[in-house]
């Protein structure tokens, strides 16, 4: 049995050692993302050398993580130094988890769709409330915001996604068509100047 196991294991044994030269580059680009290791305009310079070297390999894994590498680089390092802004586009990718979260476990499914898009504005303040506040709402803090209104831009973009949901649905279609036609008959006509 043992020597069934050692067999095997001196088959793939080459492809393990290139697996960890992989697992070494891949540790490598992570610790340059790290902005505890060192200024922004420094590590941005290592990860372009990075970059470059790996794209001028003759492995094709690793050219193919050299254009990984160029294609993420232009908003890895954008947030600079600043701590208020986010530090690259991984700490914005790990904000949007947050939102994507609070999707999922309202309506149940893996994708969190097009809504924390169009109604973000305002449902983001309502789903994250409880991070910024330490107990239950009283009626006293909810009280200011009980006139408040949705923005025109987010009222636009909910009509304009039942319309071309209605565009898309076989079912609907007839009845939005009849519809736009009625406003295209009741507008003013237009005058050519």
């Amino acid at each position: 049995m043992t020597s069934c196991i050692d067999k095997g294991r001196n088959l793939v044994l080459e492809t393990q050692k290139q697996v960890a030269e992989y697992v070494a580059t891949i540790r490598e680009v992570d610790s340059l993302l790290d902005p505890a290791r060192g200024r922004c305009a420094i590590r941005k310079q290592t990860f372009g050398r990075l970059e470059r070297k790996l794209l001028a390999d003759d492995d094709a894994i690793r050219q193919q993580m050299g254009r990984v590498m160029a294609s993420f680089k232009p908003g890895l390092f954008a947030g600079g130094n600043r701590g208020d802004w986010p530090r690259d586009n991984l700490d914005l990718e790990r904000w949007f988890r947050l939102p994507k979260g609070h999707e999922r476990r309202i309506h149940g499914r893996c994708h969190a769709g097009v809504r924390i898009v169009q109604e973000g504005a305002t449902m983001m303040l309502a789903l994250d409330a409880h991070r910024q506040h330490p107990g239950q709402f009283t009626e006293a803090e909810l009280r200011p915001y009980r006139d408040a209104e949705v923005p025109s831009s987010q009222k636009e973009a909910i009509h304009r996604r039942k319309v071309m949901r209605a565009a898309r649905s076989t079912s609907n279609r007839a009845g939005l068509l009849r519809k736009l036609e009625e406003r295209y008959v009741a507008s003013p006509p237009q005058t050519s100047e």
